[in-house]
C-alpha cells in the first residue's frame, strides 16, 4: 500500500480544514518546500496536493507550488482542484505531475473524464469522490447531490477509471479514524476493479494497519502527520510503501 503524506494550499500557504469547512482553515507547516521534502526523507514516494483556491474558484491557482515540487523533490505529485477542462490536465501532466485528480467535474461532466482516460491514460487520472452521509458533494463539498458514491464509482470504472481517492466529508481533517465500513462496501460492489485510496480522518498507525488490511492501494495522511500522532515514516513502513 502507498501512503500519501498530504499538503492543501490555500493562498499559498500550508494548511489544513476540519470537514472541509474553508472557515475551519489552520496554517500547519512555514514553507510547502520544506515540508515536501520533509516527507521525501522519511521515505514516502508520493504526495497528495490540493488546491483549495482551485476547488473553490474552479481553477487552477497555485499551479506553481506544484510544479516545484515535482522538479525539486522525487516525490511523484497527485494534485486535485479546479481541474474542469482537458487543458488544465494537459498543462499539469506537462509539468511533471504524476497524477491529476478530476472531482466535481466527474459528476458534473463525466465526459471530460471519459476523454482524459482515453488521451493520457488511466495511470495518469483519478478521480475524487468526495462523500457526506453516502452522497456526493461537489465545488470543494459546498454543493451537495444525490448521487450515492458507489453509483458514481461504478459509472467512472465503465468509462475507463482505476483510481478513485474516496474522501468522507464528516471525517477530513477530525483524526477520528477512517470510514472501514465506506472503504470496505466500495472496494466489495467494484469487486477489485479499482485502486481505492483512502482519505479522511487517519489519526494513528492503526488506521494504516485498517486501511492495509482492506487491500487498499493507498492513504491520504494529513493533519495526523502535522499533529505527531501519525509517524510517516513508520507509516511508510508498515504500509510496505510501492
Amino acid at each position: 500500500m502507498i501512503i500519501l503524506p498530504a499538503i492543501d494550499i490555500k493562498d499559498g500557504n500550508c494548511v489544513r480544514l476540519f470537514k472541509g469547512d474553508f472557515s475551519t482553515v489552520e496554517k500547519v507547516a512555514a514553507d510547502y518546500m520544506e515540508t515536501a521534502k520533509g516527507f521525501e526523507d522519511a521515505g514516502a514516494t508520493w504526495i497528495h496536493m490540493v488546491d483549495l483556491d482551485g476547488a473553490k474558484e474552479g481553477r487552477p491557482v497555485n499551479t506553481k507550488i506544484y510544479k516545484d515540487v515535482a522538479e525539486k523533490t522525487s516525490l511523484k505529485v497527485e494534485v486535485g482542484g479546479g481541474i474542469r477542462n482537458i487543458e488544465t490536465i494537459e498543462e499539469y501532466l506537462s509539468m511533471g505531475i504524476s497524477r491529476v485528480i478530476i472531482g466535481s467535474a466527474a459528476l458534473k461532466n463525466p465526459q471530460l473524464v471519459k476523454d482524459a482516460v482515453e488521451k493520457f491514460g488511466s495511470e495518469k487520472i483519478a478521480v475524487g469522490i468526495d462523500s457526506k452521509d453516502g452522497m456526493v458533494a461537489t465545488e470543494g463539498w459546498l454543493e451537495a447531490s444525490d448521487v450515492n458514491y458507489i453509483d458514481l464509482a461504478k459509472e467512472m470504472i465503465k468509462i475507463g477509471v482505476k483510481y478513485f481517492i474516496v474522501t468522507d466529508i464528516s471525517k477530513d481533517g477530525t483524526l477520528s479514524g477512517v470510514n472501514t465500513q465506506q472503504l470496505a462496501e466500495l472496494s466489495k460492489a467494484t469487486n477489485g476493479e479499482c485502486c481505492i485510496i483512502a482519505s479522511g480522518g487517519v489519526h494513528t498507525i492503526e488506521d494504516i494497519k485498517a486501511c492495509k488490511e482492506l487491500g487498499l492501494y493507498g492513504t491520504i495522511c494529513g493533519k495526523s502527520i502535522y499533529k505527531g500522532t501519525l509517524d510517516l515514516r513508520e507509516a511508510v513502513e508498515c504500509a510496505g510503501n510501492q
